[in-house]
């Protein structure tokens, strides 16, 4: 079952996922500012970025796979 949805909270997901700080960076979505979580969801941080529904649905999936491999 999936854990993360595109609803996550960023703070939750990095608790959650600490690779997804690096897979965020790769995709050029901060994160992280000065070692704290930024607030809001992965939807709103990846559309601050300009991807859309399609790309952030896919970041979903391949979030849920690291977190899997857990």
């Amino acid at each position: 079952m999936d854990k993360i949805t595109k609803e996550i909270e960023i703070e939750d997901l990095v608790s959650l996922v600490p690779k997804s700080v690096t897979y965020l960076m790769d995709k050029g979505i901060r994160c992280l500012r000065c070692g704290e979580p930024i607030w809001g969801s992965l939807e709103t941080a990846a559309k601050e970025k300009g991807f859309n529904e399609i790309e952030i649905e896919n970041f979903v999936k391949e979030l849920n796979e690291l977190y899997n491999k857990n």
